[in-house]
């Protein structure tokens, strides 16, 4: 009975929609199932680079995201003076939606931006740099990616410093007493300590990351493209419901193989000391 409104919410807002976009990609015209919606998929000519961006994004943006968060949780964690206004400053981004973080950032990095301003000011530049140009990928996912990481690494953070909560004090004094310096902490006692938790945030910031879709637009427009872009297009430009289904089952499939991925290279056993 108390796992009961879980169960209800995991059917209704996961399993089902779920089931119904496997039911849109592989649906004929004449009711019956097809794989022509995943061939017009991949054979979209921007199907491959929203591939690749996709997974470029992951790749930069995940490890930069896990070693911030972990210095910010590190910090909250320590109860310094002033500890708690870091906590507060820190998830001031959690309250901010994608489309509204996005905005912030493409006036930061616009060519009249707060950026370019300031640069211009202190002299560092003679004349606005460009960053948000199609002629300039490297630097529109560099927006992205900063944007992202600004918004997103809160939710890491939080997830983070619960885990650290977590791990038993008696253990961070008896490194203490051997004179453990804070990288040995971390590397020997936090981190295999953290292993549930870091599995979890990676599994979570994941999924969420192969979703990424606002912020891009908002930073970038169609100077750059993601598989979460691409599904949107498919549906709302061309009107074809059936394709997008293809790009949330690919976007779902990722998301599956990276979890288990992570259930495999992070999982604990409960014989498993600190390693």
């Amino acid at each position: 009975m108390l796992l009961l409104p879980s169960i209800l919410f995991l059917l209704v807002f996961f399993a089902y929609p779920m089931v119904e976009a496997f039911g849109l990609a592989l649906r004929a015209g004449d009711g019956g199932l097809t794989l022509d919606h995943f061939r017009t998929m991949i054979r979209d000519v921007a199907f491959a680079p929203a591939l690749r961006t996709t997974l470029i994004l992951i790749v930069v943006l995940i490890p930069i995201q896990f070693v911030v968060a972990m210095v910010m949780a590190l910090v909250v964690q320590a109860k310094l003076k002033g500890a708690g206004l870091f906590l507060y400053i820190y998830a001031i981004p959690l309250g901010i939606s994608e489309l509204a973080a996005g905005i912030v950032w493409f006036g930061i990095f616009t060519e009249r931006g707060y950026l370019n301003s300031l640069l211009t000011t202190l002299g560092a530049l003679e004349r606005p740099f460009i960053f948000l140009s199609y002629q300039r990928l490297e630097w529109l996912l560099f927006a992205v990616v900063v944007a992202e990481v600004w918004r997103a690494t809160s939710i890491v953070m939080v997830i983070l410093v619960a885990g650290l909560q977590s791990i038993p004090p008696e253990y961070l004094e008896a490194a203490d007493v051997f004179g453990a310096t804070l990288w040995d902490k971390v590397r020997r006692v936090i981190l295999p300590m953290m292993r549930p938790t870091l599995q979890v945030a990676l599994i979570l910031r994941t999924m969420l990351a192969f979703q990424v879709f606002a912020v891009a637009l908002a930073v970038a427009g169609r100077g750059i493209t993601l598989l979460a872009a691409e599904a949107y297009r498919w549906y709302n430009a061309y009107r074809n419901p059936n394709v997008a289904a293809s790009f949330a089952v690919l976007i779902m499939t990722l998301s599956i193989l990276s979890t288990v991925l992570y259930l495999r290279t992070l999982g604990t056993r409960p014989e498993e000391g600190l390693g």
